[in-house]
């Protein structure tokens, strides 16, 4: 398996991180503080510096390493800007062969459909590469943007889940979706 070449869109480059992507990371996640808060784990300062995105990217490809979880950067085509990011991860094999999918976009590339046109790449690539069976994603039922995309990318509702994450220190309710890998 090659996780080292990159997926391309026709408007984005797609690749597994790398710790020298430590700056771009950095990048991301200021331009974005404000835009990703209400979907995501309190976060404290240290989370917005340069060490912290570099030990996150070395654990990032130890996961990866460890088939435990693959974390992508989708980029501009020049690879010059993260666009948004995305992860297969928790990775169970056996019996399951599945992960949980999330991904995050950029606030000023929402809406131009480039996290869908992305993620259709991956998705194959996950079901074929990873062989897996089944991804899981699941987000709360404000979040009409991810019920979209995740509708549009095949993926179906399973459940739902009370109080199933603490998202910006609220333990939020989830819609829980799948998609199976067709044979």
């Amino acid at each position: 398996m090659n996780l080292l070449y990159p997926f391309t869109t026709e408007r984005t480059l797609i690749r597994v991180v790398e710790p020298a992507d430590a700056s771009l990371l950095l990048r991301y996640r200021l331009q974005n503080r404000d835009h990703l808060a209400p979907w995501e784990p309190l976060r404290d300062s240290v989370y917005y510096t340069l060490g912290h995105c570099t030990q996150t990217l070395v654990d990032s490809r130890e996961a990866v390493r460890c088939d435990r979880a693959y974390p992508f950067f989708v980029l501009d085509v020049a690879g010059s800007e993260i666009i948004g990011c995305f992860t297969f991860a928790n990775v169970v094999r056996g019996a399951f062969q599945a992960c949980h999918l999330g991904y995050s976009i950029a606030e000023h590339r929402q809406g131009q459909g480039l996290i869908r046109e992305s993620l259709q790449v991956a998705m194959h690539w996950a079901f074929n590469e990873l062989d897996l069976h089944r991804v899981m994603a699941n987000y709360m039922p404000r979040n009409e943007r991810s019920a979209r995309l995740l509708q549009h990318l095949g993926f179906e509702q399973e459940g739902y889940a009370k109080r199933y994450l603490q998202i910006a220190g609220v333990w939020e309710d989830h819609v829980l979706t799948s998609r199976i890998r067709s044979e």
